[in-house]
């Protein structure tokens, strides 16, 4: 790139950040991050903050370089350009701080990366590309970097977003205003500018651009009918197993490698995440059907047909993502009965959760058994069953399986 059209970019692009609005300050352990000198890594799927968390670290500085890569003017910038970037933030001031943005869109960047964090620089940089971030990372900055991956607004973050205390001790008005949140949390999600504008054309648009920016375009997708189907089946049919052969047959596809792929460019994406069975044997457990979740309900409901009879859906997906969100090693469990989440820690599995509405006659039997099963055959001790109202404990078998109310869990502490 011409130097003179660099500065001018930079220029431009650091004016803007400055004026960007803080907005609501993430549930994010800040100094953990910026005292350490490794490279902060932000990563998740696009709109859901990570600019604007980048804005909150660079708040937290005294000076900084800036540049975004998500913008058309830095359409021809390679790698070779990075030593003139250097060269125009040295000559407007020192620091020793690097905020970059989708820095994914640079081929090679990781070697630039890697050879200013040597040189003494504190990077913080984002991306919405998790395989290509992961690959790169592991590859060429190894043992130099934390990942801090941000998800849509949690259920906690969304209370204090609107000024309502979680506290133990809640007036029956208070409670309400939980309530009234939490259903809303379950049908629409946590996009922070949809909890802002309360617009659902946004999240289908968030869609649109994941699936024609982020996958279609990037990954050069020829067959673009096969591949939206697809995508738009998992949203329909989120949370069930499914396998890669019997996708291939439902839609059409040519080949199951195929969908493989398709799948793949979705969770790199961080729209899409499969969720492997749990089994001593690896191998059995890369083969085995895999259940399929979506980042968000709200941007699975503008996308997919709804039902009401996908609420437990929802609850289950809700559930997936806030376990992901703290960052615990999950399974699901399948053997004579069926348990939605195993918890691993250390390569052992503690926990059992089932996810459903209600504990009633219709289905009480079939969702202790599930975690009885896991107990039995995993040795387990803690079984967990999170329902949307019920808050109680059983002992069945002479073991104890604890009933909870699935907005209290996600207030927990992790």
């Amino acid at each position: 790139m011409e130097i003179t059209q660099l500065e001018a970019i930079i220029s431009d692009q650091l004016s803007v950040f400055q004026k960007k609005e803080q907005g609501f300050e993430r549930h994010v352990n800040f100094q953990k991050f910026t005292v350490s000198n490794q490279i902060t890594v932000i990563s998740g799927v696009r709109r859901s903050g990570k600019s604007t968390l980048l804005r909150q670290f660079s708040l937290k500085l005294h000076d900084f370089y800036y540049i975004n890569f998500d913008d058309e003017r830095l359409i021809n910038f390679t790698v070779s350009d990075f030593n003139n970037l250097i060269i125009l933030w040295k000559k407007k001031y020192n620091s020793k701080f690097i905020l970059i943005d989708e820095i994914q869109n640079i081929i090679n960047w990781e070697r630039f990366v890697r050879r200013v964090h040597d040189e003494g620089y504190k990077l913080f940089i984002t991306g919405s590309n998790a395989k290509l971030l992961s690959s790169e990372l592991s590859t060429h900055l190894t043992g130099r970097y934390q990942k801090l991956e941000l998800y849509p607004f949690s259920f906690k973050e969304l209370l204090d977003y609107h000024k309502l205390s979680s506290s133990s001790t809640l007036t029956s008005i208070m409670k309400t205003k939980i309530f009234k949140l939490f259903d809303d949390f379950i049908l629409h999600g946590g996009f922070p500018e949809y909890i802002k504008y309360k617009d659902d054309e946004y999240l289908k648009r968030i869609y649109e651009d994941i699936i024609y920016r982020d996958i279609i375009t990037r990954f050069g997708i020829k067959e673009v009918k096969s591949f939206r189907e697809l995508a738009n089946y998992i949203f329909t049919n989120f949370t069930k197993e499914a396998s890669y052969n019997a996708l291939k047959d439902i839609l059409g596809i040519k080949t199951s490698m195929s969908v493989r792929s398709y799948v793949g460019f979705l969770e790199e994406s961080y729209l899409v995440f499969e969720l492997f069975k749990y089994d001593f044997s690896l191998k059995k457990q890369y083969i085995s059907d895999k259940k399929l979740y979506v980042i968000d309900n709200g941007i699975r409901n503008a996308t997919a047909f709804y039902f009401s009879s996908d609420r437990g859906r929802l609850l289950e997906n809700l559930v997936y993502i806030e376990l992901k969100r703290r960052g615990v090693n999950l399974f699901y469990f399948k053997d004579k009965s069926e348990c939605d989440f195993l918890i691993q820690n250390k390569n052992t599995i503690t926990q059992a959760i089932q996810v459903t509405q209600r504990i009633d006659h219709s289905n009480e039997k079939r969702e202790f058994e599930g975690i009885l099963n896991s107990f039995e055959r995993l040795k387990i001790k803690d079984g967990l069953i999170l329902t949307e109202n019920q808050d109680e404990t059983r002992i069945i078998n002479s073991k104890k399986i604890i009933i909870r109310p699935i907005w209290k869990w996600l207030l927990d502490k992790e």
